[in-house]
């Protein structure tokens, strides 16, 4: 059994299972997990059915594809309903939100600032990692001019940072079945208090500590260290906010849909859809006459099966009968439609939709979206995608370029696709998805073996130190049409030359930021994650790092690091010489200090990488927080 064979159960749920349990069962939670993991699952309609043993049922009902009540639970065994069984299930499947609308693959918002009242005792500048610059929110979400966040408002917030808090805490290796479901009784909490950013993020960090803790290979420290900032620092801003900046921190439980006349849109592509939390399906992309971007979304429970088997369902928008593939090349023309701030078309009953001629990527108006040059649409797509700052539905991670193919390049975590576009810039081409099920992988290392060839390219931008996308989408190596690179496979008689090995370029520099000593500061800030607050405590001295940093022109990164690791070792005695419990509030301030820091710092690298042309000297631009904050 895997968690993909479980049916979603709600953080309340769970959260209730875990608090029924004796303290005897709980020290036995974790085992549980691991013991009914191996277990064989089967699934009839609605019901998901687990042998625990050769006489011994456990039964979870999904009414709706998700399990919503503590009853929808149940095992056969003697000691049920106060059995471990229960809980462990429900520990072992998936956490979901129960949002009206299923959750797709979101851009990682941006962690907010932790309180004006935070430890900072590192300098005027390395405050402003604990401020935020928020862009005005409008609509029926947005809050009066004055308005701050209720009493228990803030109340769930407290509880949202402890629980955060206390993982950061413990790291990876002790945020078992107990520290999760405090952190999902904490977001069901956020919920019913109007937080559903907050109740977000605590979903995705139990989503990717129970990942990291089963070992699944797709599991990034780095996203647990993005998703436990957004939920410490929103968690901690809804005491501070008010007006504006309140409704950005509190988030929207419904995407908001606003009419927007007639469109006539044309098909770029369609890629895969598949998260962490069981869901699949597929994203259409479409543009406008205008060259505006939209989407049009069937993600639901499934996973990466019911992602391939959409991409030929039709697509749910008016009276159109084309499939997502075939929208992906052909056009639409569109009547009272509605849209979404970040640019999802609605699929309401006054929609109306008909088929119409697509146009090639050569042809306008899709050709405009490869006129702008490679770096002013890195700094676009950087605004839309930054951790720092909250995104406000009107940017796109996209970029749309022209290349020329040189090879694979080695890397630490594996191969990836060099390729040079216009101005000398080489960038990285990844895979979006490693799941062998799709076709990301094999189109990848094909076109390894084809240098040389020029392709038109859609990808979306990984912020690195030096430029890097996953590849999406591109034009076919004949010149004949267009390749969705998730769904649709080449094969060797595709190449200029199918008998060409996969060929690799020459070792590239580092970029950027090869020479930056930001690794320094990062790497603590990620050592923190899968091993707690002990990890940095056993550190010694850290001066020869701090004088490192501060020789690169990261005089705020040297006194975080400094600031940090004195957090982390410091343990106060009582009169007796007893330890007394560590501050675990002050150290999560400062490790989201040091976390939002070096992603201000990173992304400005990341903008000046791609500004860089080949033979430009390299070097670190002193990037103080506030302004790439701002």
């Amino acid at each position: 059994m895997n968690a993909a064979q479980l049916p979603p159960v709600a953080p309340e749920v769970t959260a209730t299972l875990v608090e029924g349990l004796s303290p005897r069962l709980r020290k036995r939670l974790d085992a549980a997990v691991t013991k009914l993991a191996a277990r064989p699952t089967h699934r009839d309609g609605d019901t998901t059915t687990i042998e625990v043993d050769d006489e011994t049922e456990l039964r979870l009902y999904a009414p709706g594809g998700v399990v919503a009540k503590v009853e929808d639970v149940t095992c056969g065994c003697l000691l049920a309903p106060a059995c471990v069984h229960r809980a462990a299930a429900a520990c072992a499947a998936p956490a979901t939100d129960l949002a009206p609308e299923p959750a797709e693959q979101a851009t990682p918002e941006a962690p907010g600032p932790a309180s004006a009242t935070a430890p900072t005792p590192f300098g005027p500048d390395a405050a402003h990692a604990l401020g935020l610059n928020v862009a005005p929110a409008s609509g029926p979400d947005a809050a009066t001019p004055h308005e701050t966040a209720s009493p228990d408002q803030r109340a769930a917030a407290d509880a949202l940072w402890s629980a955060g808090a206390a993982v950061l805490e413990a790291g990876v290796d002790g945020a078992g079945a107990v520290t999760q479901s405090a952190l999902l009784r904490a977001a069901h909490s956020a919920r019913l208090r109007h937080l559903p950013r907050a109740a977000g993020a605590a979903l995705s960090v139990v989503t990717l500590l129970r990942a990291a803790r089963a070992g699944n290979p797709s599991y990034r420290t780095a996203e647990l260290v993005t998703a436990l900032a957004e939920l410490l620092g929103t968690a901690r801003r809804v005491g501070t906010a008010s007006g504006a900046e309140l409704a950005a921190v509190r988030g929207r439980v419904r995407r908001p849909y606003s009419p927007d006349g007639s469109l006539r849109l044309y098909g770029l592509f369609t890629e895969p859809v598949v998260t962490d939390s069981g869901h699949g399906g597929v994203r259409t992309w479409v543009a406008g006459a205008d060259g505006r971007l939209f989407t049009v979304g069937d993600v639901a429970p499934g996973g990466v099966g019911r992602a391939l088997g959409v991409a030929d369902r039709a697509v749910r928008l008016g009276d159109s009968a084309l499939t997502h593939r075939e929208l992906g090349r052909a056009g639409l023309a569109v009547s009272g439609a509605t849209v979404s701030p970040d640019g999802r078309l609605g699929a309401g009953k006054a929609v109306k939709a008909v088929t119409a001629r697509g146009a090639a990527w050569t042809e306008p108006p899709l050709a405009a979206l490869w006129e702008t040059p490679p770096a002013e649409q890195a700094a676009r797509a950087l605004r839309s995608t930054s951790r720092y700052v909250d995104p406000d539905g009107t940017g796109s991670d996209l970029l749309f370029l022209d290349v020329e193919l040189l090879g694979a390049v080695r890397e630490p975590g594996g191969a990836c696709l060099l390729a040079q576009c216009e101005g000398g810039v080489r960038v990285r081409l990844t895979v979006a998805d490693d799941d062998p099920a799709l076709a990301h992988r094999d189109n990848l290392a094909l076109l390894a073996a084809a240098p040389g060839t020029r392709l038109r390219i859609i990808g979306r931008l990984i912020p690195a130190t030096h430029p890097r996308l996953t590849l999406l989408a591109c034009t076919h190596p004949t010149g004949e049409g267009t390749v969705d690179l998730g769904l649709d496979r080449l094969r060797r008689a595709d190449l200029p030359d199918p008998s060409a090995p996969a060929h690799f370029a020459p070792p590239q520099p580092a970029g950027p930021g090869g020479a930056s000593p930001l690794y320094l500061l990062e790497r603590r800030v990620e050592q923190t994650v899968p091993a707690g607050r002990a990890a940095l405590g056993l550190l010694s001295d850290v001066t020869a790092e701090t004088r490192r940093i501060r020789r690169g022109g990261l005089p705020t990164a040297a006194a975080l690091l400094t600031a940090l690791c004195a957090s982390a070792a410091q343990r106060d005695r009582d009169l007796f010489g007893r330890l007394l419990p560590a501050d675990t509030d002050g150290f999560a301030a400062y490790w989201l200090a040091a976390a939002r820091y070096t992603a201000a710092v990173s992304e400005s690298l990341c903008a000046a990488a791609w500004n860089a042309t080949e033979g430009d000297p390299v070097a670190v631009p002193p990037v103080p927080v506030h302004d790439a904050a701002g």
